[in-house]
């Protein structure tokens, strides 16, 4: 059986501390605020986020190499990709008649 938990105030004190080893932030140390959101301009081309079915043995197979098989997968499709353009296509227009 659980035991029910709860959660205690933090003490006030009405009295401020001032110790002049930890003196509190002022606007002027803290500067401007700098607002970063999002990754920024990207310097190659931003990929395409897209959903794709793989055999649970490919997926395990490029996950078991370790950190980014995401980008193992684009590589292996991208030299199939090139390997297909670079060599005979295998999709014949016409097929041949032996006489």
């Amino acid at each position: 059986m659980k035991l029910a938990t709860t959660a205690k105030l933090p003490k006030k004190t009405s009295a401020k501390v001032n110790d002049p080893d930890n003196p509190a932030w002022t606007e002027d140390m803290l500067g401007t605020p700098v607002l970063k959101r999002g990754r920024g301009p990207q310097v190659s081309p931003t990929k395409v986020l897209t959903s794709v079915r793989l055999d649970a043995d490919i997926l395990d197979f490029f996950k078991s190499k370790g950190a980014g098989y995401q980008s193992r997968i684009n590589a292996a499709l991208r030299m199939e990709v090139e390997r297909n353009l670079t060599g005979r296509s295998s999709i014949t227009t016409r097929k041949r008649v032996s006489a």
